[in-house]
């Protein structure tokens, strides 16, 4: 008896859900449907920010440059605050560099170390490329 009790209430549950479909179907066909499709829309120009966005997408790279807001940081300094081998944060600073993201500074006398300073004038350019992307 509890078999057949289990076998009356299935069909229950699946016109409910024809039911809640055919709501959806309804949604969906009361859109408003657009008179004159613009199929020559300009696709916008968003290298800068893609390439940006690629760069800055590793972890590394965007500590790195987080870091460098607060003035310069030799490459040691920067591994043992990130935890990472001193060759691997100079090839993230060579990509930031290769981008205009830093560069390298003499800091007073200490001529045996290389510092690293960031491009304020491309950060605000890279920032610019985003919010145009974003806003």
């Amino acid at each position: 008896m509890r078999h057949a009790r289990l076998r009356h209430q299935r069909p229950q549950r699946l016109t409910t859900q024809a039911a809640d479909l055919s709501e959806n179907t309804t949604k969906r066909n009361e859109l408003p449907v657009l008179d004159d499709l613009r199929m020559n829309l300009p696709a916008p120009d968003v290298t800068d920010a893609t390439a940006m966005a690629a760069l800055l997408a590793d972890p590394i790279r965007a500590s790195i440059v987080r870091i460098l807001r607060d003035g310069p940081v030799c490459v040691c300094e920067m591994a043992a605050s990130l935890g990472a081998r001193e060759n691997n944060v100079s090839n993230h600073l060579a990509r930031l560099r290769d981008a205009g993201l830093v560069r390298p500074v003499r800091v007073g006398s200490d001529t045996r170390r290389v510092y690293y300073e960031r491009d304020e004038d491309a950060c605000i350019a890279a920032l610019a490329s985003f919010r145009d992307v974003l806003a």
